[in-house]
């Protein structure tokens, strides 16, 4: 559509669009860059008002270039809960919850997954191939299906059951694996090559991020384009935090917002908390966990592609990075559901525990508009319940 080259998030190399690419020359993901004076020609904030009802409506910043690739199963625009009960018992004037879990597979991964694959489609792509914890895995299935393109997954044997069937059941050869989601890319990269497979991992190729930026446009229009103070993201691969923070500078260059952000927070579990150890210690990159574990499987990623990216946000915002407890989690699933009628995925319901730390604190005040995500539907967990 208004895509003009590509760009590596390190050390800036540029590409020419078009082409098929993993990471830059130097290891580091790509970012799609757009020419955004093209773009607000059409794509005005008044224009959305009659727009189509899913992600697509911002199709002027996102890559698709032919109508006739773009794949939809009715992804995005997802509610923005207005959280009173919970907010009543923190004492808190403006509590939201982004319920991601309305999208198609259960989970915002169908976000980057509709327009990574539909790039696939356009550029040619007869066979993907990825490494997930879960959610991922079943969105990839899903829209490869409706592309028509071969999928082939690699999942922890651990994984939740709904996971593994829901990716058998749309047709996708699923392989489980005797350890960790980065045992799953390890095998993703060896083999990718000789199977004909282009990986579409998290940040290793440019375009899941752009459907998972769709998040921030959402935000921003549900809010009447006033972006709110605090926004809590529970973080694995951390590519709807990145997504978000390039969604919010895009929308600034068009002149849609401010230079004001949110106070963005990393949420992790305790098992599995790179990014917060990092943020901690003042490192730019985060270090590999051992012996990663966390019964939020999304959360349980021990190294991620883009920590220095997240690093960078999370200072840039004035945020920070929070660890919680399993058994703080899980509680926090059954607190939401009691208090707001959500049956919240472990890893969304994990930014309960970690607001309420940040409350007492003072480092989030009570009359804060603060905006959690729950990235998934819990039904899909079941598991971790027992």
């Amino acid at each position: 559509m208004n895509v003009t080259h590509l760009y590596c998030s390190s050390c800036g190399k540029e590409y020419e669009k078009g082409k098929l690419y993993n990471l830059c020359e130097c290891g580091k993901p790509l970012m799609v860059s757009y020419d955004l004076d093209r773009a607000s020609a059409t794509l005005t904030r008044r224009s959305l008002a009659g727009r189509r009802p899913d992600l697509w409506r911002y199709s002027e910043v996102l890559p698709v270039e032919h109508k006739e690739n773009l794949l939809s199963l009715g992804e995005g625009m997802t509610p923005l809960i207005e959280a009173a009960g919970l907010s009543s018992r923190l004492g808190m004037s403006e509590l939201y919850i982004k319920d991601e879990s309305l999208n198609p597979t259960g989970s915002f991964k169908a976000r980057g997954m509709a327009v990574a694959i539909s790039m696939a489609k356009e550029l040619g792509v007869k066979k993907v191939a990825v490494p997930s914890a879960g959610n991922a895995a079943g969105a990839l299935a899903a829209y490869a299906a409706k592309a028509g393109i071969e999928a082939f997954i690699f999942m922890p044997n651990d994984t939740p059951l709904s996971n593994i069937v829901e990716c058998r059941q749309t047709g996708a050869h699923v392989s489980l694996i005797d350890g960790l989601i980065t045992d799953c890319g390890r095998i993703v990269a060896e083999r990718k090559d000789a199977e004909g497979w282009f990986d579409v991992s998290t940040l290793k190729e440019p375009y899941r991020v752009e459907g998972k930026k769709t998040m921030g446009y959402e935000l921003a229009e549900q809010l009447d384009w006033k972006l709110p103070d605090v926004i809590l993201y529970p973080t694995g691969g951390g590519t709807g935090l990145i997504g978000m923070w390039k969604a919010f500078d895009e929308m600034e260059m068009m002149g849609w917002i401010g230079r004001s952000r949110p106070r963005m927070v990393s949420v992790q579990a305790e098992g599995c908390a790179p990014i917060v150890r990092a943020f901690e210690a003042g490192a730019t990159s985060g270090a590999n966990i051992e012996n990663a574990h966390t019964v939020a499987s999304g959360l349980r990623v021990p190294r991620a592609i883009g920590d220095f990216i997240m690093l960078d946000i999370l200072r840039k915002s004035g945020g920070c990075a929070v660890a919680v407890s399993d058994d703080d989690l899980i509680s926090a699933v059954k607190e939401i559901g009691s208090a707001e009628g959500l049956f919240a995925a472990p890893e969304g319901a994990a930014c309960l525990p970690a607001l309420k730390r940040l409350l007492e604190s003072g480092e989030v005040k009570r009359d804060e508009r603060v905006v959690i995500f729950n990235t998934g539907a819990g039904v899909k967990y079941i598991e971790a319940f027992q």
